[in-house]
């Protein structure tokens, strides 16, 4: 095997691995979120208007990590700088 498909092997091993932990991890959070949400909700009714209000911001802030991991894992796949260093 040359060099270019060993990089190209591990370019596309390394995205799997990124969106992988990089989506169960955001998963997992966003899941313990609307859990403590709704436990919250369920114990103070009355202020369930703050309770999702900041329940999304959390969310949103929490998936902009998922859209890290699969910006880098695309960064990887289709922009990687090393496949166009070793084609020179």
């Amino acid at each position: 095997m040359n060099t270019l498909a060993i990089v190209i092997s591990v370019s596309i091993i390394t995205a799997g691995i990124a969106m992988a932990v990089g989506g169960y991890g955001p998963a997992r959070a966003l899941g313990n979120a609307l859990e403590k949400a709704l436990d919250s909700i369920s114990r103070q009714p009355e202020a369930a208007d703050k309770i999702m209000r900041a329940l999304f911001v959390g969310m949103a802030l929490i998936e902009s990590i998922a859209i890290y991991a699969f910006v880098i894992a695309l960064i990887v796949l289709f922009a990687n700088p090393l496949i166009g260093y070793l084609t020179k």
